[in-house]
């Protein structure tokens, strides 16, 4: 099998394996794509909570953007954990050398364990300088309450918060559902053109540790293979779903979802 798209991956690393730059990888891939890495910070962490983050310089992580790039042409871009805003801005400038159009934003701003991940400053110039240079955001309800100054309690609350983001410069925005009080799962997407709101079941687990980042990075991977925008939602949500549903059982504390479950292992070992 080859792959059958480039993903660059630009977060930050999870020792315990479960969220950021690990499930990212995981979810390329298992979707049949193949990882580049810029590493933005290095976490101490397990499923009970993050001991430590250690940051790496914006001038090194856009070394590691500028360097791969140049060797292997991203299809596309996913971003997540960007911590301050040099970094935003030497992630920007790096961006307009890829020339990649394919970049999806995922706003990382506090982990599942309510450590915060991003400073004030960063999270400024997110809104005013990179929205608007993403194709997709993909903010959970926490993190598109920060980004638009209101309160969301219902999916009316989410699909006018996705408004004031796509009158920020957002180009289409999908707010993730799951922290809703809700016996069903409603994830939105909204642009100009679209508002579709994909409908789930809700799995009641405590192996939840990295939803975020792997349905971001899977409707990226989709995306780089040609699917439409609605498409890779559809799919990358059922990715995440899957991953959940099969209740992989480690660690004491939020533990991780299972990223092998698309695959279908026919061999004998």
């Amino acid at each position: 099998m080859f792959p059958k798209s480039n993903i660059l991956i630009i977060a930050g690393s999870d020792s315990s394996g479960g969220a950021g730059i690990q499930a990212d990888i995981k979810t390329v891939t298992a979707l049949g794509s193949y990882a580049m890495t810029a590493i933005t910070a290095v976490t101490s962490q397990n499923t009970t909570g993050v001991k430590s983050i250690v940051s790496i310089g914006a001038k090194e992580i856009s070394k590691q953007i500028n360097y791969t790039c140049s060797d292997i042409p991203p299809d596309g871009i996913k971003i997540g954990m960007i911590h301050s805003a040099q970094v935003i801005e030497e992630v920007i400038k790096s961006l307009k050398r890829i020339k990649t159009k394919l970049i999806v934003l995922d706003p990382v701003m506090i982990s599942k364990n309510g450590t915060k991940l991003i400073n004030d400053s960063a999270i400024k110039i997110l809104k005013n300088k990179f929205i608007n240079n993403s194709y997709l955001i993909t903010p959970n309800i926490p993190e598109a309450e920060v980004l638009t100054k209101t309160k969301i309690n219902s999916t009316n609350d989410m699909v006018l918060a996705a408004q004031q983001l796509l009158d920020q410069g957002a180009k289409n925005v999908l707010i993730k559902g799951g922290h809703l009080n809700s016996n069903k799962i409603y994830d939105i997407l909204l642009n100009k053109n679209t508002l579709k709101i994909f409908k789930s079941k809700k799995y009641y687990s405590k192996n939840t540790h990295g939803t975020g980042c792997t349905l971001s990075t899977a409707i990226t991977t989709y995306l780089s293979c040609g699917k439409d925008l609605i498409k890779s939602c559809e799919l990358g949500i059922k990715y995440v779903n899957e991953a959940i549903k099969s209740k992989l059982n480690l660690g004491k504390g939020n533990g991780p979802i299972n990223h092998l479950n698309s695959f279908d292992i026919k061999k004998r070992f």
